[in-house]
C-alpha cells in the first residue's frame, strides 16, 4: 500500500484526489492532508481519508481545526510551519495542489529521494522553474504533472524519442469570452468570467482560463517540465477540451493525448504511473461528441497570452514577475476593483516597470522577487480602476 500526503486537499484538486481513492480501495493510505483556511472543508477530509496529520495554512485556525478533530486520532498543526511538517512527512506521493505561489515552499520541502510530487501547482514552475527542476534532480524526487495538457503531453512522448520531438502544442478551451468581442469583454463582470464552458476549477484558476493567462502560464510551465527551448512550444484554442496536447515529431507524425475533460484522469495517472488504475472517470465517445474544433488564440483580445510568452522568451526572472502580477491583479478583479482588462494592464505595467534579473536559484530568491512585483502591482493598481479598455 502506498502513503499518499494531500497539499490542497479541500479544492477542486483534492475532491478529485478523494474520488479516485474511494475507486481504489487498499491501494493508497493518506499520510497526511493540507488546506487553506477552511476548517469544517479540512477536518471532514481528514476523517474521510482518516489521514495521520492535518495542516491549515491560517496560523490562527489552528484552535478551531484541534476542536474540530477532537476524538478522532488525527494530529494537526496551523501556519507556515505545519505545511512543511505535512509536506516532508513520511509518504511515497505528495499531491502537490495548494494556490499560487505560496504552494512553493511546501512543494520544496517535499523533495525527497524516491519521492513522487504530482504537480497540480504550475506557479512552482513558472516563479522558480529553473531552480525546482534542478533541485528535484538533485534530490531524486520525481516530478509528475497533473495539469491535463501536461500530463498528456508526458503521456504523448512516450511515443518517440525527446530528439525527435519538433513541437509540443498545448490546448486551451478559450474561456467563457471565446466568441466574445473585445468590447463585449472589456464589460465582463466577475460571475461571468467564472463561468468556464468545460472545467469545474477554484477562482483563480477560473479568471486565468478567462483571460488565457492560464495557457501562457502552462507554456511556461511545459518549458520546464520538458527541458526543449521556447520556441518549440505553441498553442490552440479547442473549444471542446477533449484534445489536450500533442507532441509533433520530426518525421511528420503527430501523437495527441485526449481524454474527457475531468481532472481525475491525469491525477490517476500520477498516482499509479507506471500502472494503471480502474476509475469511474468520464469515457471518451468521439462519436457522441461528433467534431473536434481547434483555432489560433486571438491576442489582440487576449493579450495575456502574447506577455507570457514574451516572459518565456526573457526567460530569468520576467516570468516570476509575471505570475506575481497576475496574482495581484486576479485578486483585484474578483474584488470588483479593476475591469477585465485591468488584469493584463497591470501585469505589463509591472514588467515594465521591474528591470529583468537572473532566475531565482532558491526559494528565497523566488519569493523575494515575487514580493517585489505584487508591490509594484499594487501601487500600479489604481491606474486601472476605472479602465475597461
Amino acid at each position: 500500500m502506498k502513503r499518499l500526503s494531500i497539499l490542497g486537499a479541500t479544492g477542486s484538486i483534492g475532491h478529485s484526489v478523494r474520488t479516485l481513492l474511494a475507486d481504489a480501495p487498499g491501494l493508497y493510505e493518506v499520510e497526511a492532508v493540507a488546506g487553506g483556511r477552511d476548517v469544517a472543508a479540512l477536518a471532514e477530509t481528514a476523517r474521510a481519508l482518516n489521514a495521520r496529520f492535518a495542516a491549515i495554512a491560517d496560523p490562527a485556525a489552528g484552535r478551531a481545526l484541534a476542536e474540530a478533530l477532537a476524538g478522532s486520532g488525527i494530529a494537526s498543526g496551523a501556519g507556515p510551519s505545519a505545511l512543511i511538517e505535512a509536506a516532508q512527512r513520511e509518504a511515497d506521493v505528495v499531491v502537490s495542489a495548494i494556490v499560487g505561489v505560496a504552494g512553493l515552499a511546501p512543494t520544496v520541502a517535499a523533495f525527497a529521494p524516491g519521492r513522487r510530487i504530482a504537480l497540480a501547482n504550475k506557479e512552482c514552475l513558472v516563479a522558480a522553474g529553473t531552480f525546482f527542476m534542478a533541485e528535484a534532480a538533485r534530490q531524486g524526487t520525481e516530478v509528475l504533472p497533473v495539469d491535463s495538457e501536461h500530463n498528456a503531453i508526458f503521456q504523448a512522448l512516450e511515443a518517440g524519442p525527446r530528439k525527435a520531438v519538433e513541437k509540443i502544442t498545448l490546448t486551451a478551451s478559450g474561456g467563457p469570452f471565446r466568441l466574445k468581442s473585445r468590447e463585449e469583454i472589456a464589460r465582463a463582470v466577475p460571475k461571468d468570467a467564472l463561468k468556464h464552458p468545460n472545467w469545474s476549477m477554484g477562482a483563480k484558476i477560473t479568471i486565468d482560463s478567462a483571460t488565457l493567462m492560464n495557457k501562457g502560464l502552462e507554456l511556461i510551465e511545459a518549458m520546464h517540465l520538458f527541458a526543449l527551448p521556447p520556441e518549440r512550444f505553441d498553442a490552440v484554442v479547442h473549444p471542446e477540451s477533449v484534445v489536450h496536447g500533442l507532441v509533433s515529431f520530426v518525421d511528420g507524425s503527430v501523437t495527441a493525448g485526449l481524454a474527457m475533460p475531468d481532472m481525475c484522469v491525469p491525477i490517476a495517472h500520477c498516482l499509479a504511473f507506471p500502472d494503471r488504475i480502474v476509475t469511474s472517470c468520464r469515457r471518451l465517445d468521439l462519436v457522441a461528441l461528433g467534431r473536434l474544433t481547434f483555432e489560433a488564440p486571438d491576442e489582440a483580445r487576449f493579450p495575456a497570452l502574447a506577455l507570457a510568452r514574451a516572459a518565456m522568451a526573457a526567460d530569468g526572472v520576467a516570468a516570476t514577475i509575471l505570475n506575481a502580477a497576475n496574482e495581484v491583479a486576479v485578486a483585484a478583479y474578483l474584488e470588483g476593483r479593476i475591469g477585465f482588462y485591468g488584469i493584463t494592464d497591470t501585469v505589463a505595467a509591472t514588467l515594465d516597470r521591474i528591470n529583468g534579473g537572473p532566475a531565482p536559484a532558491s526559494v528565497a530568491d523566488a519569493m523575494e522577487a515575487d514580493a517585489q512585483a505584487r508591490r509594484a502591482a499594487a501601487v500600479l493598481l489604481p491606474k486601472f480602476s476605472a479602465k475597461a479598455s
